[in-house]
């Protein structure tokens, strides 16, 4: 069984990575994939869209003769990844609330 991501969800993890260090759209693919099953089909419509908001922005730079576009938060980002971040605490807290009860009465 695996557990669905939101897209919401995903846009933080991106951003989240992207906060830390920029990556080229591989290496963060990758870094996504270490945490949750995602393919480079489903990352890259994620990676337009949060450039189109204006949450990322890119730069080429060439590597073994081709060039790797490489992605970077934007101060938009950032503040989005805060409200994502603020959203996944409040969730979070909520599921705790459930999964860890103890002895309540029925």
């Amino acid at each position: 069984m695996k557990i669905q991501i939101t897209g919401e969800l995903l846009d933080g993890l991106v951003l989240a990575l992207l906060n830390q260090d920029e990556y080229y759209g591989y290496a963060l693919t990758q870094k996504v994939k270490n945490v949750i099953d995602i393919s480079e089909s489903t990352m890259y419509p994620v990676l337009r869209r949060l450039k189109k908001n204006g949450d990322l922005t890119t730069y080429d730079k060439p590597f073994q003769g081709r060039n790797r576009r490489y992605y970077q938060i934007t101060t938009t980002g950032k503040q989005r990844l805060n409200e994502i971040l603020q959203l996944w605490e409040e969730y979070k807290g909520n599921l705790d609330q459930i999964f860890y009860q103890k002895g309540e009465e029925k």
